[in-house]
């Protein structure tokens, strides 16, 4: 009789493990999807590591040696306080430890003391138009569903207009990078804040739908637009910007205004970019599928492994697509199939070494004159 009860007890013992084990996991999925679904607006993604500052003068910076801080290219550096920098190339011949690596330091001199800790952005630049770059700008209000938008707008003498949205981890300052180069081709630039960014309306639970319902956002600047004076439009988007570019360029009521799409680092699937920023926050993998589920019924994101508006037959107009082999949020492979169903349409411009959004900090000279090209036929 001991024996059955000390197996009962055994069994009942495990049964309560395995169900508890099974609620843990629950509760650990429902909180990675949550995590993902609320990105900090201007604040790095948790998919670039922290650095430590070691060292900063007027025009050099050292960091922790990693494969983030060996980057090539331009890049932001954004402090846990808010403080902000921008760095540029690796100093291979300067003297440092072995552990650390020397960058130039191309802005925010004196920001950054020994000892803090930083994340490199995409987002190089902050402030506005006019104290980042010089340009002469309007603030504007738009008139969106979830209430007035703020953007930019920098005039210039073009009909064909280029409508800028940002994504995940940037504010609108992230298209300041592209505000130069497009002013000096004439075009002119509305950079949009939409649902959830600084200024503008919350987005609806606080929570990022990855363009579902954004895109509406992005297609109230195109009317905008359309209405005080642009003949065309170029939709430029990074990430779940780019995705809302797809959706308005099928479903705009100016679909006939839209003479181009450039997509850098476009979230064709909202799970594997909710995927990559679990994994990020070092979510165990059996946890994975939970949270995309969890965030499935907690945004009303629809359950298609490829998001529809990414379908490449649907397109219509010509696209440049921009994307690093290394991006943890946007699959090459995914953006390369795209790429290869409609060579007809879609010039592609692959970086390597470049985290998310970052196809422009890889080499901004290349970048800036593969865009030219596209752009030329559009003006």
């Amino acid at each position: 009789m001991r024996t059955v009860k000390t197996t009962a007890q055994a069994t009942a013992a495990a049964l309560t493990a395995l169900l508890g084990a099974g609620a843990a996991a629950v509760a650990a999925g429902r909180l990675a999807g949550e995590a993902g679904l609320r990105p900090r607006p201007g604040r790095p993604l948790p998919t670039e590591p922290k650095l430590t500052v070691h060292t900063a003068t007027a025009d050099r910076v050292t960091l922790t040696r990693a494969l983030a801080s060996l980057r090539p290219g331009v890049y932001g550096l954004a402090g846990e306080d808010g403080r902000h920098a921008s760095v540029g190339r690796v100093l291979e011949a300067e003297a440092h430890k072995a552990d650390t690596v020397v960058r130039e330091l191309l802005d925010g001199a004196g920001e950054f003391k020994p000892g803090a800790h930083a994340q490199l952005t995409p987002q190089v630049y902050t402030g506005t138009p006019r104290t980042a770059l010089g340009l002469d700008y309007e603030d504007v209000e738009i008139a969106g569903l979830p209430g007035a938008l703020p953007a930019w707008f920098v005039p210039a003498a073009r009909a064909t207009w280029v409508i800028a949205a940002h994504g995940l981890g940037t504010t609108r300052e992230h298209a300041l990078v592209l505000m130069d180069f497009l002013h000096r081709q004439q075009f002119p630039v509305l950079d949009l804040a939409y649902r959830g960014d600084p200024g503008a309306p919350a987005a609806e639970g606080g929570l990022s739908r990855f363009g579902a319902d954004e895109w509406q956002d992005l297609e109230s600047a195109v009317r905008w637009a359309v209405r005080h004076g642009a003949r065309r439009v170029v939709l430029l988007g990074w990430s779940t910007g780019a995705s809302m570019a797809l959706r308005v360029a099928a479903r705009s009521e100016h679909r006939d205004r839209i003479a181009g799409l450039v997509l850098d680092s476009p979230v064709l699937s909202w799970q594997y970019a909710l995927e990559g920023l679990a994994r990020a926050r070092r979510t165990p993998g059996f946890v994975l599928p939970l949270a995309v589920r969890a965030a499935e019924g907690r945004a009303g994101l629809p359950k298609e492994r490829v998001d529809r508006a990414a379908d490449p037959q649907a397109l219509r107009v010509p696209v440049f697509l921009a994307q690093s082999e290394d991006d943890a949020l946007a699959p090459y492979p995914l953006a390369r199939a795209f790429a290869r169903s409609r060579p007809d349409l879609i010039v592609t411009h692959t970086v390597d070494k470049a985290p998310h959004s970052a196809a422009w900090n890889r080499d901004p000279t290349t970048y800036e004159e593969a865009l030219r090209r596209f752009l030329t036929p559009l003006m």
